[in-house]
């Protein structure tokens, strides 16, 4: 007996992983998917690529939780799949007053987590290996911290206290060669000397950063679905070929110390639904309770399981059974496209 059609009200959908995650929602092998994409942007792949789309303010604006309730009301949505951390803390704050699931974490869960000095605090405490850091404003005290990671005997980095996909993310390098970033590298090159970031930060006012030390090695994610205690099913991949703080290449890894890690960081948080935690060498530089780029199998669709277990259509005990048909070794390659419409 075929399930009944559903309808998925996907956020964010110019997000770069928007047009895999549609795809595998709608060829699911199961049911008739229809896709309401929402986004702050008329551009949005989503609108193209959905079955209806809709124009909604950014996260942050008060209206923005009002505008997706009456989406979810008109569209006869089924399910709410946020894709941007930008959209969490104004779901996560009224989830429980939506008719259908929201698939995401509680707002405390959701605070703990984009904020990444309290992050990477509460992975201190947990003995599980997070950048050593400091939170600071101002030209100040960004350079005292600089200095006592190590600057200018060894690279340290910095980023926003609160950001999203290497948004603001820069490393202090007193090697790096400016004048051939200058004539021979894209623009958006991340290696910056100290003093050229203390001649654009204000002496001792805001905004907010977190000066870390610098990991390096080889970079894993681990990616899945929870239940606010542990991993119910999911897999670490590595994550490889960045181009504009984008990783382009994933393998599928089978690493039983990655999914202890995750289980500990996942029961820490309460992380609920999707979530994607992210290392550099052994350190854990990024926990995000938010879907994340995916590596498909045709008999392991992780969003579209994550969809029936928000419907109560399988357990977690029947999710979990699943995790055999994770396959080692698989690969995913992103890559550029393009579309065309209009006269």
């Amino acid at each position: 007996m075929a399930l009944r059609s559903i309808a998925v009200l996907v956020g964010a959908c110019g997000s770069p992983g928007t047009a895999a995650l549609l795809r595998a929602l709608r060829l699911n092998g199961e049911r008739n998917v229809r896709l309401v994409g929402a986004d702050m942007s008329e551009r949005a792949i989503g609108r193209h690529l959905c079955d209806s789309f809709h124009l909604v303010p950014p996260g942050s604006d008060p209206e923005f939780v009002a505008v997706m309730r009456d989406i979810v009301e008109r569209e006869r949505v089924d399910v709410v799949l946020p894709q941007s951390s930008f959209e969490l803390e104004g779901l996560a704050s009224v989830r429980a007053t939506f008719d259908v699931p929201v698939l995401v974490s509680s707002l405390e869960t959701i605070r703990r987590s984009n904020d990444k000095a309290a992050c990477y605090t509460l992975l201190h405490e947990l003995g599980v290996r997070a950048p050593r850091f400091h939170r600071v404003s101002g030209s100040r005290a960004f350079a005292d911290a600089a200095r006592e990671l190590g600057y200018p005997d060894r690279a340290v980095c910095f980023k926003p206290v609160h950001s999203s996909g290497s948004r603001g993310f820069r490393v202090l390098d007193p090697r790096v060669d400016r004048a051939r970033q200058l004539v021979e590298e894209r623009p958006g090159a991340l290696a910056m000397h100290l003093e050229e970031v203390l001649a654009l930060l204000p002496v001792d006012e805001n905004p907010d950063l977190l000066v870390m030390e610098l990991a390096v090695g080889r970079e894993r994610t681990i990616d899945g679905i929870a239940d606010g205690k542990r991993v119910v099913l999911g897999h670490p991949k590595t994550r490889e070929s960045l181009r504009a703080g984008l990783a382009m290449y994933f393998e599928t890894l089978a690493d039983s110390s990655l999914m202890h890690l995750a289980d500990e960081v996942v029961g820490a948080l309460e992380i609920e639904h999707f979530f994607n935690i992210q290392l550099v060498g052994d350190v854990v530089i990024e926990v995000n309770p938010r879907i994340s780029t995916i590596v498909y199998q045709d008999d392991l669709n992780l969003p579209y399981l994550g969809v029936k277990r928000a419907l109560q259509e399988i357990s977690d005990e029947e999710l979990a059974s699943l995790a055999a048909r994770v396959r080692p070794g698989r690969s995913a390659l992103r890559y550029f496209d393009q579309i065309e419409w209009g006269p």
